[in-house]
C-alpha cells in the first residue's frame, strides 16, 4: 500500500500531475460540471 501512496505522490508532484490536479480543480469549481458529477454519483450508488 505504501508502494501506491509513493507513487501517487511522485505523480503528483510531476508537471503532469500538477496539471491534472489543476483541471479537476477548475472542474469541480464549475456548477455545471459539479451537477453532473453529483448525478453520476447518484447512479453508481442506486446500483448498488
Amino acid at each position: 500500500m505504501s508502494g501506491l501512496i509513493a507513487r501517487l505522490t511522485q505523480f503528483t508532484r510531476s508537471p503532469q500531475g500538477r496539471r491534472t490536479i489543476t483541471s479537476a480543480r477548475r472542474a469541480a469549481a464549475d456548477p455545471r460540471k459539479r451537477a453532473q458529477a453529483r448525478r453520476l454519483f447518484g447512479r453508481l450508488r442506486g446500483r448498488r
